[in-house]
């Protein structure tokens, strides 16, 4: 557990290092090292091109058993930070979750609280109550797993708010309470909703880009003049390897 808990530690300090770390989103062996490669210093697993490098649905479309088999071979094949993402836990105990978790090589996690199975979004309550106990399960581990908790607020899929703004702070206000490391307000619509939520909330903060084109906030330049913490690329760096993949061979077809 002791190199466990090196990687979670490194991992955590890159959130604090006063620029963002880009954690590109890999969904296999060879993604990973490719990354690494290119000299990342640390990588996270999206459920969403793990799902489709399997065959499998996102939105628990997998299971807990089939995520951790796609973990497990990623951890193995570099040795860097990774971060997974867990969906909203496969409704798994926390407790378990983090053991799994652990044993299987991520040091951070990312965790919803859109509950697919059930087409639910979580109550801000009940989200922060499984955030609050992943990270007593972590510490009592004795590893500073970092829990990147994330709202759909903006996203307005299972759910829909009059203010999604406000909504996705007091979610995020809730899980930084909780103890988690990260904050992750998916589809956060443009530079001056991230203003906001960075005035409201001290904890690292987590913006998701496609590789090419940018965030809704803007550059990488503009992330760090705005003081994000972290950004991560969810499904859009295998989207665009799609696309360029197929430019590739359509001539040959």
């Amino acid at each position: 557990m002791t190199d466990t808990a090196t990687k979670a530690s490194q991992l955590l300090a890159l959130h604090h290092a006063g620029t963002p770390v880009v954690l590109p989103t890999v969904w296999d062996a060879w993604s990973a090292r490719a990354v690494v490669d290119a000299g990342f210093a640390a990588l996270t697993i999206g459920s969403h091109p793990l799902a489709d490098s399997r065959g499998q649905k996102d939105n628990e479309g997998m299971t807990l058993d089939d995520a951790l088999d796609g973990i497990r071979h990623i951890t193995g094949a570099v040795d860097v930070p990774v971060s997974a993402d867990v969906e909203s836990g496969y409704d798994t105990a926390p407790a378990e979750l983090v053991e799994r978790v652990l044993d299987a090589g991520a040091v951070g996690i990312n965790v919803e609280d859109t509950v697919h199975s059930e087409g639910r979004m979580r109550s801000r309550e009940e989200h922060a109550d499984y955030i609050g106990a992943l990270r007593a399960a972590a510490d009592q581990a004795g590893v500073d797993l970092v829990i990147n908790a994330r709202t759909d607020a903006f996203l307005g899929k299972a759910e829909t708010f009059d203010d999604p703004l406000a909504e996705a702070i007091a979610r995020m206000q809730a899980c930084e309470a909780a103890g988690a490391r990260c904050l992750y307000p998916v589809g956060a619509p443009d530079a001056d909703a991230v203003r906001s939520l960075l005035a409201e909330l001290s904890t690292p903060i987590n913006v998701i880009a496609h590789p090419v084109k940018g965030s809704a906030a803007g550059s990488l330049d503009d992330l760090r003049a705005l003081g994000v913490h972290r950004v991560s690329f969810g499904p859009l760096l295998q989207m665009a390897l799609t696309a360029a993949i197929t430019d590739l061979v359509t001539p040959w077809a």
